[in-house]
């Protein structure tokens, strides 16, 4: 199974450095922060919500898409 793009979007602004090992995830800020990307493996998913959790990020939602999602 390829990679499969996701968004995540969080509550407030995300710490310096918390995307740093996961490539080119595209970052939209306004009140709340969406992290919008292709991710590899749910492995990658995972790693990423970890890490966001450890940055005390409150994560409101995350959806899948199949496709690339229109910007």
């Amino acid at each position: 199974m390829g990679a499969v793009h996701y968004e995540i979007r969080v509550a407030g602004i995300l710490p310096p450095g918390v995307l740093a090992d996961f490539g080119d995830l595209a970052v939209l800020r306004q009140a709340e922060t969406l992290v919008r990307g292709r991710l590899a493996d749910q492995a990658a998913l995972n790693g990423l919500l970890a890490r966001l959790e450890k940055s005390g990020v409150q994560v409101l939602e995350v959806r899948r898409f199949r496709r690339p999602h229109p910007s």
